[in-house]
């Protein structure tokens, strides 16, 4: 997740685009099929521990360059025997509403364990948890990598700590990982740089295209 800190002042004056999906959006699911989908929002699997508001369906979208961008990082990886896991896409603003609550009722940590296991969930709004979130620009992808194990299945690669988990561990060049966890994320970190993207440093998971098509607006259509 990509969190934007931003003053009272500044988020007013921030443009929310309502309204359908706009024409210059793709579906990912189609445009990129052999990629593995595991869109954690729409599930009860994510650090809410429900499904998210704004999530309808299990698809990622991105914007069309960020989309063409996203295929090249795929093509990229299947030359090495890897496919990319895909979590979270576009993300409309009432999702990010949705964790705003959540991370407002200090009474429901039921989740700490997995997500949040060093920190106070005081702590989490601001650097985690914003009242706007690059994901709503439609230019930011939450991925990882996967290779085939002996029996065909497609396993993620070692990187450390899950998706989404809030800690230092989870911190793109955090020293005190493995080589070989650190070589994976390094991996994933080369390919999506090579089509443009950029890394949010404190979550390995989490890239945005440079330049953002829609650097100053966050979109609000559902995820159908």
């Amino acid at each position: 997740m990509k969190k934007y800190v931003t003053g009272l002042a500044l988020i007013a004056v921030m443009p929310l685009a309502a309204g359908p999906m706009p024409e210059d959006f793709v579906e990912m699911n189609q445009a990129l099929p052999d990629a593995i989908y595991d869109i954690r929002y729409y599930t009860d699997n994510n650090f809410v521990g429900e499904p998210v508001e704004g999530y309808l369906e299990p698809k990622c979208i991105l914007q069309q360059q960020a989309a063409k961008a996203l295929q090249e990082v795929a093509t990229k990886a299947s030359e090495q025997g890897l496919k990319l896991k895909i979590f979270d896409c576009y993300r409309p603003q009432r999702s990010v509403a949705h964790f705003m609550r959540w991370a407002q009722d200090l009474s429901d940590i039921h989740t700490k364990a997995d997500y949040y296991p060093n920190l106070p969930k005081d702590k989490l709004v601001g650097e985690y948890i914003a009242e706007r979130s690059g994901h709503s620009r439609g230019a930011t992808v939450d991925l990882t990598l996967a290779r085939q194990d002996s029996e065909g299945n497609w396993q993620e690669l070692d990187m450390a700590s899950p998706f989404d988990m809030f800690d230092p561990l989870s911190n793109t060049a955090n020293p005190t990982i493995s080589a070989e966890q650190a070589a994976n994320r390094q991996l994933l970190k080369e390919l999506m740089e090579s089509a443009g993207f950029s890394n949010y440093a404190m979550e390995w998971w989490h890239y945005s295209l440079v330049p953002q098509p829609y650097p100053d607006t966050y979109f609000d259509f559902p995820v159908k």
